[in-house]
């Protein structure tokens, strides 16, 4: 099933070519102080019986006709992985813009980092540059939505804890700074253009991703190239935090990373969850 937001905080089950308005099965009003994570996210594992009765009575609108925000509003962390494909390591060491200076071996041993939840938008808002000096590139990466709260799971229990998988484009600017720092940029987390629920996708490390800018292919690709696959990095991740329902780990990216500019346009593919187009603003963000 794939589960939207969409037209301000409405959500939606995507059907073919209609969204099915579902906000009402859903309780809006949480209670202060909230618990961690996600609201709705939270609700979602034992709404989805329910929904997958009920959406096809609920309002109907054309899928072409709304607007489509990320998939989740408020998650508690988005985490990244910074080197996780093989190709990936190899072009960033061989590419100075890229590694200023470093040289990157293996995920265990850089880690993971975190990208600020004020980076995050959607998949009908624009992506906003700021540094007209400095490098800007594109990340097409698989994201996937925790569903219930993990901490120190093992690598064959770790796909228990997932809701669903959207796509992730990690963008980033190029510099000697931390990821954390460089990557956490309003506008530089998108998600979309819906989650795909855990069930429609039985292997979420076999599968095509790719990105192409103004219609050249830039980054083609697969998840069976993860270094770290999909079960790993919630293991990983859980040794270090605690995992709470809409909790986001984008998984890393594969090799063909390049430079975007105003005006761009990025079409974001994976394989069972669909596509997405992004827009770079015309107009560099300014004070």
């Amino acid at each position: 099933m794939r589960i939207c937001r969409f037209d301000g905080n409405h959500i939606g089950v995507v059907e073919g070519d209609s969204v099915y308005d579902v906000t009402a099965l859903f309780d809006l009003k949480p209670t202060w102080p909230l618990p961690q994570g996600d609201w709705i996210m939270r609700q979602l594992p034992d709404l989805l019986p329910r929904i997958r009765d009920q959406f096809r009575t609920s309002k109907a609108a054309p899928l072409q006709s709304v607007r489509l925000e990320s998939p989740v509003a408020n998650p508690g962390k988005i985490i990244g992985a910074p080197i996780n494909y093989r190709a990936h390591i190899d072009e960033a060491n061989a590419d100075r813009d890229i590694n200023h200076g470093k040289t990157f071996t293996s995920l265990d041993q850089y880690g993971l980092f975190i990208k600020a939840n004020s980076a995050l938008i959607g998949p009908s808002d624009e992506v906003q540059l700021r540094f007209d000096d400095r490098r800007n590139d594109h990340e097409v990466e698989l994201a996937v939505i925790i569903g219930r709260e993990a901490r120190f799971v093992p690598r064959e229990r770790a796909l228990d804890h997932v809701l669903g998988y959207c796509i992730g484009l990690d963008m980033t600017v190029r510099g000697p700074e931390f990821p954390g720092f460089r990557k956490s940029l309003d506008t530089f987390a998108v998600l979309g253009p819906w989650l795909v629920t855990r069930d429609e996708i039985a292997d979420p490390n076999d599968l095509a991703l790719s990105i192409r800018v103004n219609g050249e292919t830039r980054q083609d690709s697969r998840t069976s190239y993860l270094i770290f696959d999909v079960q790993k990095l919630i293991e990983y991740a859980s040794r270090f935090y605690t995992l709470h329902p809409g909790d986001v780990i984008m998984t890393g990216t594969p090799e063909g990373v390049s430079q975007v500019n105003p005006g761009d346009v990025m079409d974001a593919s994976i394989e069972k969850i669909g596509s997405m187009q992004v827009r770079i603003a015309r107009d560099w963000a300014r004070p």
